[in-house]
């Protein structure tokens, strides 16, 4: 029988994702489950959006443009302008998804063997997107004792070898929440000036900021930082559009972006259909953004709330994004997100969350931690926390 590739071998399971059988058994017997291990939104879609597809008059679905359609970009520079960032048409490749535009990145700026430097945790898809890349991730771990702030900078430095080609942040960051501030892009922008390195910078929850005293500070904004920095962005989370799978690659740095364009020539175009709806999404009324997060807001103060009234529990207040990180009092997380699922209900209900294990490219770390989506409604996620508690107790008496 012909052998798999080691690569294939070697790409993780999302934590996010690899539990869903147990809750499809848990649903069909009549079990209800609480979804907090995705960030899927339940937030509705800019209508603007949605009727842009339903009324548009296409006699051919052809390809766009490699880069998408000039329409769009030219109106997502815009955007971006209005919001103080100063992107031009020409350093915006439009790509499916913001994992298209994180793998454009690193297939652009490394080969097989390199290394890339990421705080963990960190979104677990960057372990998947690095191995089909051939990049070797290397790990600075930042804690929930000290919020998930930027690790020293001396850490970083001692990490760097001549193998290193890019510094990963997510900013606000899943699954943390937590959002650098000025000065923490400001030293992580002196360090890879200092060692000639790119810094890669996913900004897809860029609107989703809670506190007034805080302000998202994009990698776009460092004077000087031009030839260095990488913005990757995505329409999935700001307009709760996760499933028209568009996203960008930016960057003013020409090479970069000429070599993502022959990536993006490689696989034609993006869609047609969802860059309709992503351009039309654009006219969206600040009304909406301005519900939408005072919506969050709220589900962030109530979680975090009803959490620290748990005994035994550890979270981190996020000041962006719609995750936390929790510590429990359990010694594995990947066997009680299990449980939950396949033998606990509490009145016919349970939940899922995502263990935090998974988001670590360390061994042994995060197994006491789990990643929560505060994207359920207030009611919901109220009636999660009393059923993790719960089951908490239950857990304690059989372990």
């Amino acid at each position: 029988m012909p052998s798999i590739s080691n690569k294939g071998k070697q790409m993780p399971e999302s934590p996010i994702r690899k539990l869903v059988p147990y809750a499809e058994k848990a649903k069909k017997k009549g079990v209800k489950v609480y979804h907090l291990n995705i960030g899927q939104p339940d937030i509705k879609t800019p209508e603007v959006a949605l009727n842009a597809v339903k009324n548009v008059d296409i006699k051919v679905l052809e390809y766009s443009h490699s880069a998408g359609f000039e329409s769009y970009r030219t109106k997502l520079s815009n955007y971006y302008k209005n919001h103080g960032l100063p992107i031009e048409t020409a350093d915006i490749i439009i790509t499916t998804g913001g994992s298209e535009a994180l793998l454009f990145a690193m297939g652009s700026t490394m080969d097989s063997g390199d290394e890339i430097i990421i705080p963990e945790p960190f979104y677990a898809n960057y372990n998947g997107f690095s191995t089909a890349s051939g990049v070797t991730v290397v790990p600075v771990i930042s804690t929930i004792d000290e919020g998930f702030a930027l690790p020293p900078i001396s850490a970083f430095e001692k990490l760097i070898t001549s193998k290193t080609k890019a510094i990963l942040i997510c900013n606000p960051g899943n699954p943390t929440g937590y959002l650098y501030s000025e000065s923490e892009i400001l030293q992580l922008a002196e360090i890879v000036k200092k060692h000639d390195l790119f810094l890669i910078a996913d900004e897809v929850y860029r609107e989703f900021v809670y506190d007034e005293n805080d302000k998202h500070f994009s990698v776009m904004n460092v004077p000087g930082l031009e030839e260095h920095a990488i913005m990757i962005d995505s329409v999935s989370k700001r307009y709760s559009m996760c499933g028209a799978r568009i996203g960008c690659i930016v960057s003013k740095n020409k090479e970069v972006m000429a070599t993502a364009m022959k990536f993006a020539q490689a696989r034609l175009s993006p869609p047609t259909f969802a860059q309709i709806a992503s351009e039309a999404a654009l006219d969206t009324p600040q009304s909406y953004f301005d519900e939408v997060i005072d919506e969050y807001k709220d589900r962030r103060d109530t979680l975090i709330l009803e959490l620290n009234k748990i005994d035994g529990v550890k979270v981190a207040t996020p000041k962006g994004a719609f995750y936390c990180i929790a510590r429990l009092p359990v010694k594995n997380a990947d066997d009680f997100a299990q449980w939950l699922l396949e033998s606990y209900d509490y009145n016919g209900e349970t939940v899922m969350v995502a263990p935090a294990a998974g988001f670590y490219s360390s061994p042994n770390v995060g197994l006491d931690e789990v990643r929560i989506a505060y994207v359920l409604k207030k009611e919901d996620l109220i009636k999660s926390v009393q059923i993790l508690k719960a089951a908490l107790d239950t857990y304690s008496k059989i372990n």
